[in-house]
């Protein structure tokens, strides 16, 4: 068991790939309130973590900082070897808001979200894997509803298809088993199990990192648990996934 905040996450398959997530001694602060206190800790490229902790514990911020929307105040952060800000294109961050355009159907938001991460494609081709993507989370494309008039479990679920859609190397999901039945959700954990066991389109294995308060429901998820309290790292342990 480490005894102070340098952490470190491996699967055993990747062990000796380039880490997916590097930070050193991050703290984060708002103007006299620190989020995040001097946190240390490396996910290897593959590993399935988990991250718990009480309201306010930092989760929410670190996510932010690793994804590149919020800048540490102090130490370092590094994606993929590189400043998280240069490797956007291969992070996507599911936050509580949804991120979709109310007035649009599900079909119409992903079409265009996937026309910002693809070059070149056909409209016809956009609407095709925004489609699939709607069907993998169990939604139907041809549903002529705008996202405004969804449900809330049903916002949540096209708003993981919006992020799966850009075939990220690096998924960032904050409670995303919030608004969603006992049924909706493991449905959701079967996507993410089938998505972060299918190699990246840049051949590297798949990092997921995710905040829940449904720790029984995101076990078969969790290879490592990260534990938060105070905006300080206090474990990050292997667990049964």
């Amino acid at each position: 068991m480490p005894t102070n905040n340098d952490f470190q996450a491996e699967d055993t398959a990747t062990a000796h790939a380039s880490p997916a997530v590097e930070l050193n001694r991050v703290s984060r602060l708002y103007g006299s309130f620190v989020a995040l206190r001097e946190i240390s800790v490396t996910l290897a490229a593959g590993s399935s973590v988990v991250m718990l902790g009480e309201n306010g514990a930092g989760k929410s911020t670190l996510l932010k900082v690793i994804a590149g929307l919020a800048s540490p105040s102090y130490g370092t952060v590094s994606v993929f070897g590189e400043n998280s800000k240069d490797q956007r294109g291969r992070v996507a961050y599911m936050s509580h808001s949804t991120m979709l355009y109310d007035e649009l159907t599900g079909l119409e938001n992903l079409t265009y979200f996937g026309s910002l991460h693809t070059d070149g494609a056909s409209r016809s081709a956009l609407r095709q894997r925004a489609a699939e993507a709607l069907h993998e989370v169990g939604l139907e494309p041809s549903n002529t509803r705008r996202v405004g008039e969804y449900s809330q479990g049903m916002r949540q679920r096209a708003s993981l298809a919006r992020v799966l859609l850009s075939e990220p190397d690096l998924l960032l999901l904050d409670e995303p088993f919030s608004n969603l039945d006992v049924g909706s959700a493991q449905s959701m954990i079967k996507r993410l199990l089938d998505y972060v066991t299918r190699p990246s389109n840049s051949g590297l294995a798949r990092t997921l990192l995710l905040t829940t308060h449904q720790f029984e429901l995101a076990q078969p998820l969790a290879q490592s648990t990260l534990t938060l309290c105070g905006g300080r790292l206090v474990s990050l342990i292997e667990t049964a996934a």
